[in-house]
């Protein structure tokens, strides 16, 4: 249907590939870690949304862009490696709730109250999930790379496919999503996670994202 084939093998594949850890996974899990389940769920919206617009993106030709041009996909990265790192940094500066509080009560990557520091709000987080995902070009090259492999040549109509596949890949990385922040979020209640364990999960996960924004700026085009 839709000129799709193989699509046992692509579900299988994308469920394994959304499973692989990454800049997504990170954020999911320090949010739920930090702030609950909620929070985390709100970040995997957030980059639910983002895959979507690659997923449009990639079935309207814009993605195609990326990966011809140059200085396309220079812009992109640059702007992407540059938020991610900005989100590093936000996290290494959390810090204990104190004296220094109103001046850090906006800082990307606070942590909740629980955790001593002060609570972002959900559509914050989202925002930063979405962010994350949408202004990393590799993403959008991955589509362009992995998808077209499940739709036959002769396909009516490649561009409805094309979203349909997208659809099927997203939905189900927002279940491994959703679940690994409810799981993260059962597991740090059960281990009550103090507030400075927190605070130091948070500052390592910063380190991991600007290591992640350092490899994307110095990253090439494929």
């Amino acid at each position: 249907m839709f000129g799709i084939h193989d699509l046992a093998l692509f579900v299988v594949s994308g469920i394994l590939l959304n499973i692989m850890p990454g800049p997504d996974s990170l954020l999911i899990m320090t949010r739920s870690a930090t702030q609950g389940w909620r929070a985390g769920c709100s970040a995997a919206l957030g980059i639910g949304t983002g895959t979507m617009v690659h997923v449009l993106a990639a079935a309207l030709g814009l993605s195609a862009l990326l990966a011809t041009s140059a200085t396309a996909f220079t812009v992109v990265k640059w702007v992407g490696a540059a938020y991610i790192v900005w989100c590093g940094i936000g996290m290494l500066r959390a810090r204990m709730r104190g004296g220094d509080e109103a001046s850090d009560a906006h800082a990307v990557s606070d942590v909740d109250a629980a955790a001593g520091a002060a609570r972002l709000t959900y559509r914050r987080i989202f925002a930063q999930g979405f962010l994350t995902n949408v202004l990393n070009p590799k993403v959008a090259l991955f589509f362009l790379a992995f998808v077209p492999q499940f739709i036959s040549a002769d396909s009516p109509n490649k561009a409805l496919a094309f979203v349909i596949l997208g659809c099927i890949f997203n939905f189900n990385g927002m279940l491994w999503c959703n679940g690994l922040a409810v799981f993260t979020a059962f597991a740090s209640a059960k281990l009550k996670l103090k507030p400075l364990v927190s605070l130091w999960l948070n500052r390592v996960t910063g380190g991991l994202f600007l290591a992640l924004g350092v490899r994307l700026a110095l990253s090439e085009q494929h």
